[in-house]
């Protein structure tokens, strides 16, 4: 999981937000492809909307139907919330929250702080997301911040498609393209269905766990960055493992893989609120 769990990146950010992107540079996987290597016939994508948390990055989303005076949401990991990681089978929601997130603009400036009202949903159950509600809504972060939501496409990406990951956290892009998708993706005690899994260039680190992943022909999100195969072990945390249909089990080391958004949409209605027994809605249920 892309969590900073190591102590030297504890550190870092103990010593400051502002010093992670200097010190980012020496990681092993500084030599990443930069967002300019990507064909320039596709959109550029920023950090604009993006968030820092504590721990991990995310963003600030709006769904397709959501209006400018709905309450905002930020989208992150489920198992970057501030509680600790839920339990296999576990979903958390409307639980009470006022947890802070540095809004950054598209150089990666802190431009506000935010704040949640409380934890919309929140599982590790075959996708790892937590949806924050923010006490602010879209139009007053446009208006004061000149900041807009990034959209979460309501349709499954495509194998093959041009994405970047914008880690807030580190206030750093990562381009690649979907390479494919994960029937059942195993790490630790906990199972994802239908990840993605990215092509080789997109090296993520700690920290970028939480960062949405944008398809650079729309724009939209299509994913949340989770996960990477570290040291090559089976099926262990930070060493997840693709499982097939067939129950054959396969260990790519050095890859790293997201969870699909697509099907978040259909679980939330008229003013953003969240109802699980909407028709289509195929979230976990608590």
């Amino acid at each position: 999981m892309r969590k900073p769990l190591v102590a030297v990146l504890f550190a870092l950010v103990l010593a400051g937000a502002g010093a992670a992107p200097a010190v980012a540079a020496p990681e092993p996987h500084a030599a990443a492809p930069a967002p300019h290597a990507v064909a320039p016939t596709l959109k550029a994508v920023s950090l604009a909307g993006t968030v820092s948390l504590s721990n991990c990055s995310g963003s600030v989303i709006r769904f397709p139907n959501s209006a400018d005076s709905d309450p905002a949401l930020v989208l992150s990991n489920g198992h970057c919330l501030e509680t600790g990681f839920p339990d296999p089978g576990e979903v958390i929601v409307g639980q009470s929250s006022s947890r802070t997130f540095g809004l950054l603009n598209s150089a990666g400036t802190k431009v506000a702080t935010l704040r949640a009202s409380k934890v919309a949903y929140s599982t590790m159950t075959d996708t790892d997301i937590t949806i924050y509600q923010l006490t602010s809504t879209y139009a007053t972060i446009k208006n004061t911040y000149g900041i807009s939501a990034l959209t979460v496409q309501d349709t499954h990406p495509v194998a093959g498609t041009a994405i970047t990951v914008a880690s807030g956290y580190w206030k750093r892009l990562y381009s690649c393209n979907i390479d494919g998708f994960v029937y059942r993706l195993k790490e630790g005690d906990w199972t994802w269905k239908d990840s993605v899994r990215y092509t080789s260039a997109c090296q993520t680190i700690g920290g970028t766990s939480g960062s949405p992943v944008v398809d650079q022909s729309t724009g939209k999100v299509v994913a949340v960055n989770n996960t990477g195969n570290e040291d090559g072990e089976r099926c262990t945390v930070d060493n997840p493992c693709e499982v097939d249909a067939n129950g054959t089990v396969t260990v790519r080391q050095g890859i790293n893989y997201a969870e699909e958004t697509y099907q978040i949409p259909a679980c939330f209605t008229t003013g953003n609120k969240l109802d699980l027994s909407l028709s289509g809605c195929v979230l976990p249920k608590p």
